[in-house]
Order: structure tokens, then sequence, then C-alpha cells
């Protein structure tokens, strides 16, 4: 088995597809797919997303200075997608895929219903790159759809069945490897005998 040398590029996969919402703060909102995005700082915690200076929502992120991040979902599938390949200038993606405005907490960007995640960030640097210009921002808030929380109030996105994008194609994520820190924990002994694992 040997290795295949490729020519330098994005080989980071997969990435989360996330559905970015945004407004100009004079009535118009906009949608559109990243996957260049990421955690950079957990305290403050902090984001990024890089988006291309051509990109319809580029202007209002760089003029308003905030956007909302939106996780995705296999239901939200066919909507990511969308959002993409399509421009906001054109045409109103909320309405062409049925999507839900909601107002944010923080932001004026709003958030998208449909979403089990929305993180409402605040632009405090802009880099250029090349392509792309990433935008650094501050998280200022985050709401989750009450719809995946249990009785003790702790929250589980994977039964939102989220989605990632890797090489040009989508995934469902559908099992559970492992909790973090399942490699060193120590496994309990009871009179009944080893504790079973719980992965699934």
């Amino acid at each position: 088995m040997g290795n295949v040398s490729f020519k330098p590029g994005n080989m980071l996969y997969p990435l989360p597809a996330v559905l970015v919402s945004v407004t100009d703060g004079q009535g118009n909102d906009n949608v559109f797919t990243v996957a260049w995005t990421g955690t950079i700082c957990s305290d403050p915690p902090m984001v990024s997303i890089s988006v291309r200076p051509s990109r319809y929502s580029y202007q209002m992120i760089k003029d308003t200075k905030e956007f909302v991040i939106n996780l995705t979902t296999e239901e939200l599938a066919l909507a990511t997608d969308f959002c993409g390949v399509r421009s906001g200038r054109d045409i109103d993606k909320f309405k062409e895929m049925n999507l839900t405005r909601l107002p944010a907490e923080k932001v004026k960007a709003p958030l998208i219903a449909e979403s089990p995640v929305h993180i409402e960030c605040r632009v405090t640097q802009e880099i250029p790159l090349g392509s792309h210009v990433m935008f650094l921002a501050v998280v200022e808030a985050v709401s989750v759809d009450d719809t995946y929380m249990d009785e003790n109030n702790t929250f589980h996105l994977s039964k939102a069945k989220p989605i990632v994008y890797s090489h040009g194609e989508y995934y469902s994520l559908d099992r559970i490897l492992g909790t973090f820190g399942f490699s060193v924990r120590k496994k309990s002994n009871k009179n009944t005998g080893k504790k079973k694992s719980k992965l699934q």
C-alpha cells in the first residue's frame, strides 16, 4: 500500500455544511451555504467563516458586521445545496426553500426556524486570504430547538440528524462511535461483571 500525491488543495474533510443567514439592515435578508467555517476559540467563544467577495452576502456581512450560523440536518439537505448554488441577487431563498425567519436575540440577521442550532455572531476582524475573506467573529448568543432537549435539559444534536460535506457530497451522521474521553475512561466493574460499552 502506498501514497498517491495530489497537488496542494483543500483536503480537510468532512466539514460542517452550514446555512449562514444575513441582512443588510434595510429589510433585505439572505441565506447562503458555507463549508469553510469552524471554531477558533472557546474563551471567548469565537468562530470563523470564509466567504468569496463575489458572493451576494459578502457585502451584507462587511456592512453589518454580523451573521447567524444555522446548523443543517438531513431534512435541510435540499435547502443546504440550493442555497449554495443559487444567488440571493436573483431570488428570495427563504421563500423558495420554505425557510422560516425567526428574530435573533443579539443581532439583526434572522434565524432559520428549521435549523436545530443558531449561532449569532458579530464580526471582530476581516482577513483577506486570496480567493476568500475570513470573518472572525465572537459568538453573541446561541439558541436551540427544544424538540431535541430531554427531561434533564440536555440537548441532543444527534437526534436532529446533522449532515456534513465532503468532496462535493453531503453525508448523514448515523451512529455514535464513542463519547469524549472514552479511550481512557476506566471501565467500572460490578459483581455482575464488566459494564458494557455504550458504543452504538
